[in-house]
């Protein structure tokens, strides 16, 4: 034998050991003038998680899958032609399902000459050893047939030895991973890391968005460098963030089975590119992309705004925020108008009667269609508009789960060089301040827009003369929470007068923790610690309470706690509290640390927290459940006089690690000790007879009211008032806008949509008694929630909706009764929730054919009201104070 083939021979040999201990294979490759037949099968199957006794929609498909290599280059690249041959669909009809969860026998769905026909039209590939690289065929083909051909050719797309690659199928592109072990390939994908053009949209806080939990993967078998099988298998996972009790679960499977041995095929066609070759083929084949083409479903049953004008004279809206109904109309409309042309939206704003118009802008503001926001504008004059209807517009606007730039344009453009009224001034800057901070959150900052709204509030920030507008342009840059204003921020919470001070701080707040840089520690030091100048008590706890709750240093604890000996007593009080509860709560980022410190009997002593003020902070859960988890917060600080300075109540829901400030109403009261003949505290400025109150919803910190300034207008206030407490919020909210495609491996389509509107009513109501020498504050909160879940199959022979209606109405009221006619002051506080009624309701709609069905299954129920034991001393001066009234 020759010692060269000799050679070769073993070095062969050798590259085969080595690629055999590798787990690789050798090329994938069909061969000239061979039909190769794959049996081809397909099964979806979607199911509500939480009611098995309701059927989902199931289908399932055969056909017989023809291939041939129609040219071959000297690179070992392939042309293939690939055919769907005798397809056979089939679904679940509706019946109930027995207790084992098997149904009925499955029905045939019957196909048009129409679909046969373009099922059966052949595509082409270009193919290298596994690698699709090109996809061909006829781009006028309906788009979910061709999306059927991307799903059977996406079961060719392999290689044959192992890692990790970026591929583009049906799914997008996406990062899989190969795993190679004697004839078997395994390709698992991270769906989670597939990118596509026009997927959807979500909201911009992700608690209120969408679980997705998706799993992929195929086994390929492959023998004598042919392949002979391939199973994949895929599911996802959807529910609501807040709720995964409604669920929904994607299942598909697909197989594609080599029949038999290959059969004589046509022959090669003799070419030298591949373009003369598909020009010699039928038909007439352009270059398409292997991700899925995005199909919108055509709503026969929708609402439409123009049905509903004709008949709009007999349809009067009865708006009433707390409850469901009103809810559930709201996004209605907000679907009507999402649809509807910019003519049809201006009449209907014309239209309404002016009690049902502002529900009609908040709904024109959530659509937030092209059509709608042109409507808004030729209808909404800020010149000659009630202001009510104005901040309607504004907060609308600031609340909107998902902003475009386009509304952005619009409210700065509204409030561009007009004499506004203050409250919708104030109004439109904290919203403007709202929609910048959300647009960033979309990685919308290089906006045109964006640039504007942020010169807006820098410009009148740099030219506000008055204190009042001082704190709105901060309270604004608080809502955007833009990392390129701290240093302005900084400098008004370290210089500015008392009030502009603590309004910095507060903005610095709403910060996340990774912008609060040492520099920004630094600066809350020297303000709690007055290292440059005095600060107004509820500056220095705010800046306290900012080192506290952003990752503290066990120095910044330790000197906070050893602050407390020379603070005066409510102010120490307050504070020491404040660090006590960050033990409790499970969740504080200084808990650990706390723990560490509190080990030391030097600090944690009788000394430290023996504190006799009557000043208290309160912190627990509210609610529990898999998903989330609901807190409430109560915290009150005290003058030495024993007065009310400040109340904060806080709500909060943490649900997978995203924390987010459901509601904060704050009530500030000042001035209360000159009013009653106490002396003013050496040192310190008597302040000016004052109450206000704030409030944070939703992370959207609202324009402060006040509720008396000065000892004139808190008489004229008493003796004019109408006992009617003042309105906070009042209207609906689009809390939840989720719209996700889902190409499934198998060209199938899926779309999930979440929609949940809130209705809130909150109002808030001081009462001061000289006589009685009492204040009772009270906050009333009526609400409403609706969701709307719902995943569309969409296939060529069958589509599918599956939904989960969710409603709860709700009403809690948190009140505070002070008496101070004596010493110690006697203070209660009321935390009471009523009854809370529900329902749920899920559908599985299908529609096959000719042939349609529909079946519910709902629940509902109520929970009883309930009041809430905040600590035991509370429960004792509650029980003592309420005694006494009733006497």
């Amino acid at each position: 034998m020759n010692p060269q083939a000799v050679s070769g021979y073993v070095c062969l040999l050798c590259f085969s050991f080595v690629s055999t201990a590798k787990g690789d294979l050798q090329p994938l490759s069909f061969q000239p003038g061979t039909l190769y037949q794959y049996r081809y099968s397909l099964d979806v199957q979607l199911d509500h998680v939480s009611t098995p006794s309701l059927r989902g929609a199931r289908l399932r498909a055969e056909a017989l899958v023809q291939l041939h290599r129609l040219w071959k280059d000297r690179g070992g690249e392939e042309l293939l032609q690939v055919q769907i041959r005798d397809l056979k669909a089939q679904h679940e009809p509706e019946e109930k399902r027995s207790q084992n969860g098997a149904g009925g026998p499955p029905a045939e769905i019957a196909l048009n000459q129409e679909s046969r026909a373009e099922l059966q039209q052949p595509v082409f590939i270009s193919w290298s050893s596994g690698k699709v690289k090109a996809f061909y065929g006829d781009e006028g083909e309906s788009i979910l047939i061709s999306n059927l051909k991307r799903g059977v050719i996406g079961l060719l797309q392999l290689q044959p030895h192992a890692g990790t690659a970026v591929e583009e199928d049906v799914s997008g592109s996406c990062q899989v991973m190969y795993t190679v072990s004697n004839h078997s390939i395994t390709k698992t994908k991270d769906l989670l890391s597939c990118t596509k053009l026009n997927s959807g949209f979500t909201s911009v806080n992700k608690i209120f968005g969408v679980q997705w939990q998706p799993t992929s993967r195929s086994q390929y078998v492959v023998k004598d460098n042919l392949l002979q099988s391939v199973l994949a298998e895929e599911s996802h996972v959807m529910s609501p963030a807040l709720r995964s009790t409604t669920s929904i679960k994607i299942s598909s499977r697909q197989q594609l089975q080599l029949v038999s041995s290959p059969l004589p095929g046509p022959a090669e066609v003799a070419g030298r590119r591949l373009e003369d070759v598909l020009a010699s083929t039928e038909g007439h084949h352009q270059p398409l992309g292997l991700a899925s083409l995005p199909f919108r479903r055509v709503c026969t049953r929708c609402p439409s705004l123009r049905a509903y004008l004709k008949a709009f004279d007999n349809q009067r809206v009865k708006v009433d925020t707390s409850k469901a109904a009103t809810t559930w109309r709201f996004q209605k409309f907000i679907q009507m108008l999402r649809s509807a042309k910019k003519r049809d939206v201006l009449q209907l704003l014309r239209r309404a009667p002016e009690e049902m118009r502002p529900f009609v802008v908040e709904a024109a503001v959530a659509a937030q269609s092209v059509a709608s926001l042109a409507a808004l504008s030729d209808f909404l004059d800020f010149s000659k508009e009630p202001k009510s209807l104005l901040e309607k517009f504004l907060y609308a606007a600031a609340f909107s789960p998902r902003p475009s730039g386009e509304l952005l344009r619009l409210v700065l453009d509204k409030l561009d060089g007009k004499q506004l009224a203050p409250e919708v001034w104030e109004t439109g800057i904290v919203a403007v301040g709202s929609l910048l901070g959300k647009l960033c959150q979309q990685e919308l900052c290089g906006l045109q827009e964006v640039e504007r709204g942020v010169e807006t509030i820098l410009a009148g920030l740099r030219g506000a003369k008055e204190e009042s507008e001082v704190v709105i342009y901060l309270l604004a840059l608080g809502n955007a929470a833009l990392p390129e204003t701290i240093p302005t921020l900084l400098d008004y919470a370290e210089e500015g007068p008392a009030a502009v001070a603590t309004a910095a701080v507060s903005a610095l707040r709403r910060f996340p923790a990774q912008h609060i840089s040492g520099k920004v520690k630094r600066a809350m030091r020297r303000i709690f610690h007055e290292k440059r100048k005095s600060y107004e008590k509820t500056c220095r706890l705010a800046a306290a309470e900012m080192l506290l709750d952003n990752e503290p240093s066990p120095m910044d604890v330790i000197n906070i706690l050893l602050a407390t000996n020379e603070l005066e007593t409510e102010t120490a009080t307050f504070l020491l509290l404040k660090v006590q509860n960050s033990l409790c709560g499970d969740h504080h980022p200084a808990r650990k640390i706390m723990k560490d410190i509190m080990r030391d009997p030097r600090i944690n002593n009788y000394n430290f927290f023996s504190k006799a003020g009557i000043s208290s902070s309160f912190s627990g859960p509210l609610t529990v459940t898999q998903d989330l988890l609901s807190t409430v917060g109560l915290d009150l600080l005290f003058l030495e006089g024993g007065f009310l300075r400040k109340s904060v109540s806080d709500f909060s829901l943490l649900s997978r690690g995203r924390w987010l400030r459901a509601a904060q109403v704050t009530i500030e009261a000042q001035g209360m000790e000159s009013m009653l003949g106490e002396n003013v505290l050496e040192g310190e400025e008597e302040p000016e007879l004052m109450a206000e109150m704030s409030a944070i919803f939703f992370d959207v910190q609202l324009r402060p009211i006040v509720f008396f300034q000065g000892y004139t207008d808190l008489m004229a206030k008493v003796l004019l008032s109408s006992g009617e407490p003042t309105s906070v919020v009042k209207g609906n909210l689009l809390l939840m806008d989720h719209h996700q495609v889902i190409p499934l491996q198998s060209g199938l389509q899926v779309v999930i949509k979440l929609q949940g509107g809130l209705g809130l009513d909150i109002s808030a109501d001081m009462d001061v008694s000289i006589w009685e020498q009492e204040l009772k504050t009270s906050i009333n909160t009526r609400g409403s929630l609706a969701i709307d879940f719902q995943a569309e199959l969409d296939a060529p022979f069958l589509q599918a909706t599956l939904r989960s209606q969710t409603e709860v109405e709700t009403s809690i009221h948190f009140d505070t009764m002070l008496r101070f006619s004596g010493s110690p002051v006697l203070m209660c506080l009321q935390l009471r929730e009523e009854r809370v009624p529900y329902r749920e309701v899920f559908t599985v709609s299908k529609s096959a054919g000719s042939q349609s069905s529909t079946a519910r299954k709902g629940r509902q129920g109520t929970v009883p009201g309930r009041e809430f034991a905040l600590h035991r001393a509370n429960s004792k001066v509650c029980n003592l104070l309420l005694t006494a009234g009733e006497e």
